[in-house]
């Protein structure tokens, strides 16, 4: 399946189909110097097979974890690139999960004030998510994703053979970012979720991700830079982020959280029997105001108000600025010391 998506001269392809890292020196332009990013935590194998399929090729691994989204391992990778002589005609793809991609992403798009950037997504967090779309970051001071560009790759590989490697608990954290697509945009693949918490059928993976792909092409179709509507994919996000920094929790178990507050309490009931069945949790052990305090560090705050996303129905949402301590109440509703 190809997955156009729909930006101008800034449009590219979001290849999704089993196999399709070894066919990447056909879908991809390798004919080139090739920097190719990576974390310990994924299979050194799959940057391998890139590797061989391009005229030259360096991989670099950083450690796993956000830890690498930092000033200092984005200079190690611009000085490594310029120590091996990149240039314009030359590219960046990074092979892992978000970290890498946010990571790959932003030096792709600081090196000689910007080169192509290719971006093979291996956890589903990144494949039904964050691979797309051209957000690209690094942290600062214990925020998140505060440091970044807008920077679209060239073309996107997403081969779900990739997850087999996953441990159960990335597999659950990322879906949570899928569970998060469906409240917002697409009831059908919501009612997925809920089939999966009522009979425990296995989950069509390859379709949650095309269906959650197609909610995020449509919304960065609209909103390529966030000016409006794209801050609907934040939903859960800020208080998630807060959780996040405080706890070391996966991404998407604070996301799956951080969406609980947001909901009507219609919603709320239909989520935590999903939630439960993903193996997300509902409640964390963390001191609130430190949750709180990091809230309102986020990136999201402004003019003494934070811009939230709420969802009162399925399939639909709504964006407002509200006063902060409505998300401290929200924080006490999954936060517990």
């Amino acid at each position: 399946m190809i997955i156009r998506m729909e930006l101008g001269e800034s449009g590219y392809d979001i290849v999704l189909e089993r196999g399709c890292l070894q066919k990447s020196g056909e879908l991809l332009n390798l004919d080139r110097k090739v920097f190719i990013l990576t974390d310990d935590g994924v299979p050194a194998q799959y940057a391998q097979t890139v590797a061989d399929r391009c005229r030259e090729a360096h991989i670099y691994t950083v450690p796993q974890g956000e830890g690498s989204k930092s000033f200092a391992v984005l200079e190690e990778l611009l000085t490594r690139m310029l120590e091996l002589g990149f240039t314009r005609g030359d590219c960046v793809c990074s092979v892992g999960g978000g970290v890498v991609g946010d990571l790959g992403g932003f030096t792709a798009a600081c090196y000689m004030r910007g080169i192509d950037f290719y971006n093979i997504p291996t956890t589903i967090l990144s494949q039904v998510d964050s691979s797309i779309g051209g957000k690209t970051a690094i942290n600062l001071a214990g925020v998140k994703n505060i440091v970044g560009a807008f920077w679209q790759p060239k073309k996107v590989l997403i081969d779900p053979d990739t997850l087999d490697t996953l441990v159960d608990r990335q597999k659950s954290s990322g879906l949570a970012e899928a569970v998060k697509a469906g409240l917002i945009a697409d009831p059908e693949l919501f009612a997925m979720f809920e089939d999966f918490a009522n009979t425990r059928a296995p989950l069509d993976l390859e379709k949650i991700i095309a269906a959650s792909l197609i909610v995020k092409k449509t919304v960065v179709e609209q909103d390529e830079r966030e000016s409006g509507l794209r801050k609907i994919l934040n939903f859960g996000h800020t208080i998630g982020h807060g959780i996040e920094s405080v706890t070391g929790l996966l991404h998407g178990e604070c996301v799956a959280m951080g969406m609980i507050p947001m909901c009507s309490p219609a919603v709320r009931s239909r989520l935590l029997p999903v939630l439960g069945a993903l193996h997300l949790p509902a409640r964390v052990h963390a001191d609130p105001e430190e949750v709180y305090h990091a809230v309102l560090h986020d990136k999201k705050m402004g003019d003494g108000y934070v811009s939230v996303v709420s969802v009162d129905s399925i399939g639909s949402y709504k964006i407002q600025k509200v006063d902060p301590a409505v998300l401290r109440y929200g924080i006490d509703v999954v936060v517990r010391l």
